[in-house]
């Protein structure tokens, strides 16, 4: 059973997304255009449960699965789309995650829905103390249900994803 733990930021995060990045660099080669850290350890400041998530851009999607062996074999497992059409996620450390990996092709417009969602609370910092007291509170509350965690803070979160697109598409 995986536990809901919010941490308070920590500058860790963004040298464990750096030392990441470089192995998938070099796990998907030239394949690669751009990897970004999203998600809320990319936010300065922001408490959130201590797993990187990274977002590899690519050339061609279609040629990700057969990367899989590759990425089993530095702890990640594959899971595809998992829910989103046109992306390949893969998992890393079980129950004790430590990274999630988001995979899309370039020109998808879930990457403009990670980086406007990050970018908006970078630059909002008010919102992002607003989602961190949520998510704060609900691990409080559902320490032992990651569910009721997603599903607690689901509507706030697709509110700031809202307002982040138009923020963002305005910059």
């Amino acid at each position: 059973m995986r536990k809901v733990e919010v941490k308070p930021y920590s500058v860790k995060w963004k040298l464990d997304f750096e030392t990441e990045s470089k192995r998938l660099q070099v796990i998907f080669g030239s394949e690669v255009t751009d990897i970004h850290h999203i998600g809320s350890t990319s936010i300065y400041g922001l408490a959130a449960k201590p797993i990187i998530d990274m977002m590899p851009i690519v050339k061609d999607i279609s040629q990700i699965d057969r990367f899989n062996a590759e990425m089993a074999r530095v702890g990640y497992e594959a899971k595809g789309e998992n829910g989103i059409p046109g992306r390949r996620y893969f998992q890393k450390g079980g129950n004790e995650r430590t990274h999630h990996v988001h995979i899309y092709d370039e020109g998808s417009q879930e990457i403009e829905r990670h980086l406007a969602f990050r970018d908006f609370l970078r630059s909002h910092p008010s919102i992002a103390k607003q989602y961190c007291e949520l998510k704060e509170e609900l691990a409080r509350q559902f320490p032992d249900d990651i569910q009721a965690y997603i599903e607690g803070k689901a509507s706030f979160a697709s509110e700031i994803e809202r307002q982040a697109v138009r923020w963002y598409r305005k910059l």
